[in-house]
């Protein structure tokens, strides 16, 4: 059977990257015999300047033709393979691109099916019910705030000429208190009534009268 329709190939698949390999190779060897009928182009150019007219320098031209020839074919094969390698390279980012745009799709279909996911958790009604226990919460902690901060026993409307005559009034005691003390006169005399202040027990009335007599 393989004698009749051959064996099975075993060899890897040519990639797009191996055949630009291989072109490159080619032109470089096609570069290789340009440059070396471009050095032979130029030996017969500086005979032909130095011969006169004759059978000489007419067989000289002919080889020059000759060579001339074989450069355009050479020229015209390499701009070919120019061609097909830029071809190629082109077919390669445009690979390049539609693998990446794959990438990017299938990163895109993952993502949404996760957001599905997530958000299909999400119940919106029980968000705005917690909205709504938030803000009824604040207002009772500022009620709570407002009602602990009120002052007490202080009238709500204060008459400032009362207040007035009370610091007038502070004001006299205060001087009176401080005259007596800058005269020398000690505190318990400004008192008449007031019994001195290094005597542990008042006198009593009788007995001051028998010290008298």
């Amino acid at each position: 059977m393989n004698r009749l329709f051959g064996a099975k190939s075993t060899a890897p698949k040519p990639t797009l990257q191996g055949a630009i390999s291989n072109l490159d190779t080619r032109m470089e060897s096609l570069d290789v015999k340009l440059a070396k009928l471009n050095a032979e182009l130029s030996t017969y150019q500086q005979r032909l300047a130095k011969m006169r007219d004759g059978p000489g320098k007419t067989a000289i031209k002919q080889k020059a033709l000759k060579v001339l020839q074989q450069r355009k074919m050479y020229e015209s094969q390499k701009d070919q393979l120019q061609q097909q390698s830029w071809n190629m390279e082109q077919a390669g980012m445009m690979q390049d691109n539609l693998k990446n745009t794959m990438t990017t799709v299938d990163a895109m279909k993952t993502t949404t099916k996760e957001l599905r996911k997530q958000y299909g958790k999400v119940n919106i009604d029980k968000i705005e019910k917690l909205q709504d226990e938030m803000a009824d919460l604040m207002d009772m902690g500022n009620d709570i705030q407002e009602s602990i901060s009120r002052s007490y026993d202080v009238p709500e409307e204060v008459d400032e000429d009362e207040l007035d005559a009370e610091l007038e009034a502070l004001g006299d005691e205060v001087e009176l208190e401080g005259y007596g003390e800058s005269q020398g006169i000690p505190g318990f005399m400004m008192d008449d009534t007031a019994p001195p202040q290094f005597i542990d027990e008042p006198p009593e009335p009788g007995k001051v009268k028998e010290a008298a007599g």
